[in-house]
């Protein structure tokens, strides 16, 4: 990828690489050297650069902060057998990134900008990218107001950055899972299907009740009526009941999650049964108490699979069978670290080299 010369890079004098133990890493606690930042002023994008990792200046009066004008994605890159640095979907984050936007008053993102911004910043951090099995390069691109202003309107200059992190993997065990009856992650006609900042703000109070239970995450119900589960605290959900993959419907409610749609695509080739329609929570939970349900997994690029060991609704536990039986779950995980790591096929055109 050619590197465009508007960037401007300012090396750091200091690399803390030295300090990390890679063979330890925790997840979003460690951060590369250096850091993408661009400018919108004036209705156009500038001063585009990559500086060393620290802190940033902002007005305290800016809207980020009052009123959650702020989106990001969240990608991975790792390494291949011959050190070749390799992104998963990058392209489809951008995209996302400008859905989320449009929703949130915010001017679009260059494709350009964005994918060389990314690639500059790769290209002088590549050593940081974690070799071990199970670690990745965590990337957080976001995008948020840089007014100086508390009036509510739309903002009218932004700043966009990307930040890298070496991490190890985000859930260590399988999952246990709540089915949350009560409070709502997202409404019909919100910003649910977006990225957005203030959706996962919402999201922390009624996780922690559940984490204080002994659960790790929730699912999501639909906030009309709590019928109908949508999607988990940090990931979309599928469920293979009896031969047939499971998962709910896109909706503007639920995130169009990238490693869901990879996982749906590598299970229509395999000749899988897919289903993406509404998923009721009687649905799950008979066939949890009859067997009928043999795997529940989160997908999602933090976790990539995430295997659900039981779940929880009404006051009591469904366990669902050991993580050895599961088939199709354990097969996708592997088929997805396999591309993403450049020692299998790559059928769908997933993976940019940097």
């Amino acid at each position: 990828m050619v590197v465009t010369e508007s960037i401007r890079i300012e090396r750091t004098k200091h690399s803390r690489i030295s300090q990390v133990d890679f063979a330890n890493l925790p997840f979003g606690k460690i951060y590369t050297d250096h850091m993408f930042m661009a400018d919108y002023r004036d209705g156009e994008w500038k001063n585009s650069r990559v500086v060393p990792y620290g802190h940033i200046s902002i007005s305290p009066a800016t809207p980020a902060i009052h009123y959650g004008q702020a989106i990001f994605e969240g990608m991975k890159a790792m390494k291949s057998p011959s050190g070749d640095v390799l992104v998963f979907r990058p392209a489809d984050n951008w995209m996302r990134l400008n859905v989320s936007g449009e929703r949130i008053c915010m001017p679009p993102v260059p494709e350009e900008l964005f994918m060389e911004g990314l690639s500059t910043l790769i290209s002088l951090d590549q050593n940081w990218v974690p070799k071990d099995e199970g670690s990745s390069l965590y990337i957080r691109p976001f995008l948020f107001s840089a007014d100086e202003y508390i009036g509510i309107r739309p903002s009218e200059n932004f700043t966009f950055m990307i930040i890298l992190s070496p991490v190890g993997p985000y859930y260590s065990t399988p999952v246990k899972v709540k089915i949350e009856t009560q409070f709502t992650r997202a409404a019909e006609g919100g910003t649910g299907y977006a990225k957005a900042g203030g959706n996962y703000g919402a999201a922390l109070y009624p996780a922690k009740l559940a984490q204080d239970e002994g659960y790790h995450q929730l699912l999501w119900t639909d906030g009309k009526t709590h019928q109908y589960i949508e999607e988990s605290g940090t990931m979309n959900v599928m469920f293979v009941v009896d031969d047939t993959l499971i998962t709910p419907a896109l909706s503007d409610s639920i995130l169009a999650g990238i490693t869901r749609d990879s996982v749906l695509k590598l299970a229509r080739k395999w000749g899988m049964r897919v289903e993406e329609r509404k998923v009721s929570v009687t649905e799950i939970m008979e066939a949890a108490r009859n067997g009928r349900l043999r795997e529940a997994f989160g997908a999602g690029t933090a976790a990539t699979i995430a295997h659900i060991e039981l779940i929880g609704f009404e006051g009591k536990d469904y366990y669902l069978p050991a993580i050895t039986e599961r088939k199709f779950a354990n097969k996708v995980y592997e088929e997805l670290e396999g591309i993403k790591r450049g020692t299998r096929p790559d059928p769908f055109g997933w993976i940019t080299k940097m």
